[in-house]
Formats: structure tokens, sequence, C-alpha cells
């Protein structure tokens, strides 16, 4: 997404000049390409027989002599056996932990995981491929019954072992009733350990997704010796807990007995900041290496400054509308039908985002998922269409004023959404306007996430314009369970008071076939179906914007939000 400035010198100097500072050289590379390798050995030997100038860089062990020390500690860096001097990282996050760090309380298990503080069974990598991470691998002994078995020489940051035991403690703290998300494990009716690294989860009936559950960071691997773990989290990641301002920032430091190996960084913070602007300004400053979420104005500014890039990729992330259905019109899948004729996805996108900042949504599921239904077209906008399932529906303009009426007054909807996220205020403003284009009057109010909760339990609402990440274990049921299963009794079902038996049947049957393609098979029919009757519209499947300073090497986006920091990323300049 670099764009060339082709301006004059003036402007090009004073680029220059907005250039933030880079935090740290990168001591031990001779050659100054941001890696360190045996070509960094070379060149600094040359250096050493006065063949090539010095660099600054070129100094491994900083005293200010280049010399056979500097190679020694070089060649210690690459075989880690020395640290590798990778720098102090800064990063403006959107959202950060409330009132505990303890991954098993609420949703705090991701921002503790995005810390690399924790690390779970397994996990997704980069592609959203399923891989071991404190597990090796598993065995299916039955329908009911799994193995995993775990790795060994593996150290919690307190220096306890990592065992089968730990896992157990894990879990239990997981699946206790006074845990708010327990009901998320019934599936299991135990987990014990078989002997120091084979744990064998049975459970209560045949459950498919059962590996998949054991990626979500609300089970992440705690020790058990820990003291406290709402204030001083103790996980087996490649960081470890320094400090904590609530709701201000988190602080770590490397973990020097990483069992994968060595941790390039040698230390971060995460600043929650929920203005997108500010975190954008703390990124041209220099205040900060990264920032996520960048609001959609602020990425040309960014890409034309020589010293930032900007990174994107299409994540897991759905933006939508929590529709209720239990409540006249909207009850009529006619209405809802008609709505999603009249938003065009294409305009939210161009407009409300910048045309950068999503991908049209046909369905729940983004391209990049594999259990999507690629099928499906999803709602192409048609003004005509829409017109005509509302006139279907007894919703016309009777007086010719160009607003349509219902039982007597005009039809108005009422849109609620928040703003903690940038792309939720502009993309609702957009649809606003799109709806009223076609005779509906339309109120966007703004509230706190907790107050449009309230008023969805409530049934007190029309619609509500919200973003999920729709694969948070990387298996499609739990999103679809959660939101369209009427017999599971999940709140997000509550909100939309949506129940059709059919889907239930086949959401019940997909979580009990173990054959993927059978599975598969359900899954595209559910989508189909809450496609047609529209108890949510699906709008656009986020492009997460990322910048950086181009001092930053080793960053990767993980399309499901989970993954953050990573022992590969690093200063680099």
């Amino acid at each position: 997404m670099k764009r060339k400035i082709r301006s004059g010198i003036f402007i090009s100097v004073l680029l220059l000049v907005l250039i933030p500072s880079v935090s740290a050289h990168l001591y031990g590379d001779a050659n100054e390409d941001t890696q360190i390798n045996m070509q960094d050995v070379t060149w600094l030997e040359r250096m050493i027989l006065e063949y090539d100038p010095t660099t600054t860089s070129a100094d491994a062990n900083q005293d200010d002599n280049i010399n056979m020390q500097d190679v020694t500690l070089i060649e210690s860096i690459i075989l880690e056996q020395a640290p590798f001097p990778g720098g102090h990282l800064k990063a403006a996050m959107i959202f950060g932990p409330k009132s505990t760090l303890d991954p098993a309380n609420g949703w705090n298990g991701w921002y503790v995981r995005k810390a690399g503080i924790y690390e779970t069974l397994f996990k997704y990598d980069d592609e959203m491929r399923l891989t071991p991470e404190l597990a090796t691998g598993y065995t299916q002994v039955n329908d009911n019954e799994w193995l995993i078995h775990l790795r060994e020489d593996v150290v919690f940051h307190d220096g306890s072992p990592f065992n089968a035991n730990a896992v157990v403690y894990s879990f239990a703290r997981v699946m206790d009733e006074s845990n708010s998300r327990s009901s998320e494990y019934d599936h299991i009716a135990s987990i014990t350990a078989v002997d120091e690294h084979t744990v064998r989860i049975t459970t209560a009936e045949p459950y498919a997704p059962t590996i998949a559950s054991l990626t979500n960071p609300l089970v992440s691997i705690v020790s058990p010796d820990a003291d406290n773990l709402d204030t001083h989290p103790v996980g087996t990641g490649p960081f470890m807990y320094d400090n904590y301002e609530q709701e201000v920032s988190l602080s770590v430091v490397r973990n020097e007995k990483y069992w994968d190996g060595g941790v390039k960084l040698e230390s971060a913070t995460l600043s929650y900041i929920s203005a997108g602007e500010t975190r954008a300004l703390t990124l041209e400053s220099g205040d900060n290496d990264i920032a996520r979420g960048l609001p959609f104005p602020q990425v040309s500014t960014i890409e034309s400054n020589p010293g930032l890039n900007v990174m994107t990729k299409e994540t897991m992330r759905l933006y939508f509308i929590f529709v209720n259905t239990g409540k006249a019109p909207l009850d009529d899948i006619r209405v809802r039908q008609a709505i999603n004729y009249a938003i065009d996805r294409d305009v939210v996108v161009d407009a409300a985002l910048e045309g950068v900042g999503g991908v049209l949504a046909a369905g729940v599921f983004p391209s990049i998922f594999p259990w999507t239904n690629a099928e499906l077209a999803g709602y192409q906008h048609n003004k005509d269409t829409a017109l005509s399932l509302l006139a279907d529906a007894g919703i016309t303009d009777i007086d010719s004023d160009g607003m349509l009426e219902y039982n007597g007054e005009d039809f108005h909807l009422t849109l609620m959404t928040y703003t903690t996220r940038s792309a939720m205020q502009p993309s609702a403003e957009v649809i606003e306007t799109q709806l009223e284009d076609i005779g509906i009057d339309v109120s966007v109010e703004l509230l706190g996430s907790s107050a449009i909760k309230e008023a969805m339990t409530n049934g007190d609402y029309d619609m509500a314009f919200y973003s999920y990440g729709v694969a948070p274990t990387g298996d499609p049921d739990y999103l679809l369970t959660h939101h369209f299963d009427s017999t599971a009794g999940y709140k997000e079902n509550g909100w939309i008071r949506y129940s059709n038996p059919a889907v239930d049947s086949l959401l019940a049957d997909s979580r009990t076939a173990m054959d993927q393609d059978a599975r598969k098979e359900y899954y595209d029919q559910v989508q189909e179906i809450i496609v047609e009757e529209c108890p949510e519209m699906f709008i656009f499947h986020e492009n997460e914007l990322v910048g950086y300073n181009i001092g930053v090497i080793g960053y990767e986006i993980y399309p499901n939000e989970i993954t953050f920091l990573t022992r590969d990323i690093y200063i680099g300049r």
C-alpha cells in the first residue's frame, strides 16, 4: 500500500524531518540489513581488517570498539547463546484489560494473549491454520474421548513446570460454575491427567469442535503456583509480565527461557488508546512504533511519511446489524430483506471506509475462512426490489411525501451503535442515508456498548450495528450456535429473538458429525438460511489497517486478532 511521493525538494526535506526517531540500533547487524546472521560476521571481520568502513551497528557489545569480541558476540546471538538485541517496542492498541489480568475472567484472555504472556494447547497461525502450541498433537480415541499430547521441557515464567496437572487446573477454573463463561465448555464432561505429558478430555456427547475449543484464550494455561493471577499473570509465552497501569498500558519483558527458541524483542509496552485519531498521532510523533486500527482518513497521511508504512489484511471480524425480529414490522422477513436490499455495501466501503477498510460481506464468514459458503451471493443493492418487498408487507408512501408509512405513521427505525471502533459511526451514517433514500425515517443513536446490550436484552431496540470476530476458536460452530441456535441459551440469540427449528437441527447435527465434509454441508445450509431470513444483516468484513515504523521487523497481522506480540518481532533499525 506504500505510495511514492513525487514532490519537490522542499517537501522531501520536510518529510524527512517528520520521520519518527527510531528507538534503537540493531547492534550486531554489521551490514545494516535488519538481520543478524553469518553475513554480519564476514562484514565485521572485513571492518576489523580495515577493508571496509565501520558502522555503528557493528559494535555488537557497545564498548566503542570494533574487534573480535564483537565477532564472538554476534556468533553467540546467531546460536541463541546470547540474547538478541531486539530493542523495546511501543504499540498503540484499541482495547485492553479492565480490572483484572486473569485470562479466565471475561474476555481478558485476548489482551494478555496479545501481550505474549499466555499460550493455549493449540492455536491458529497467521493464515488461520490450526497448529499445536503447548500441545504436540492429539489422538481421537472415539467420538467422546481425546488424548492431548503435551510438550516436554516447558516451564512457566515462575519456573514451575508445565505439565498435565497445570492443564487440568487451568480448565477447571474455566469450567467452574462461578465462571461467567463456563457454559462454553459444557461439552467437556471431564479432563484428567493420564501422565505428566498427556491429558484425557471426555466430552458429554460427540463434539466435533473439541480441538478447536482448546484454542480459545479463555483456556490459556496458567501456572498453578501463581499467587494472584488478577494482578500478576504467569504463563508460558514469549513475554513475561512486567507492569500494568489499569486501562492505560501493559508492559512485558522477554522470556529468556522460552520453549520455542530465542525471543528477539527485549521488552514491549502496549498502550490502550480508544480514540483512533490519537493512536495515529502517537505513531506519527514517534511515541509508538505500531498503531492498530488506523482511522481511514489517516491512512494516506501515514503512507506519505517515508518513516512509516501501513499493513493491511482481511480479518475474521464482521460488521453486521442485530435485528429485533420480535418487534413488528421487523418480524416480517420481507421487511428485513427489503432493508438488506436497500443497503449498498459498495458505497459503505467506499464512503465510510475510504475504500480500504473492508470487504463486502455476502454472509457471516469471510472468503479467507474455509467454512464459508462460497455459493452465497448475499444482497446486491436494488432499490426497486426493496420497495416492492416493503409494499408487499403493507409499507408504502401513502401521501406521496417521499416517506413510507406503516400503520398510518412514518416508518421509523432506530439504529444503535458505538464509536470505539473507528468504522462504526461513519458506516452507520451511510446506512442511515441509504435507508432514508427509500423513504425509511432512520435515527442513528451513539451509545456505550453496555447501554446497547441492555436495550437489546430488554427488546427495546430496532437494529444495532455491531462488530464481532466470527470465529474466535477457528470453528464455525462458535458464532453460529451463539447467535442462531434458539436452544443453546446464548445472549446473542436472545437479542435477535430468532428461532428456526431447521437451523437448530442442522447445528446440532454439525456438532456431532466427525466427518468434515458432512459438517461443511450442514454449515453451508445454515448460512444459506440465515442470509435468506436476515435475523442479522452482514455488511462487511474488516481489513485491519496497522501503521508501523519501518524499523519494526517481523510483525504479522493474525486474522483472528488473538495474537500480536510474537518471538519474531523486533526493532531492526
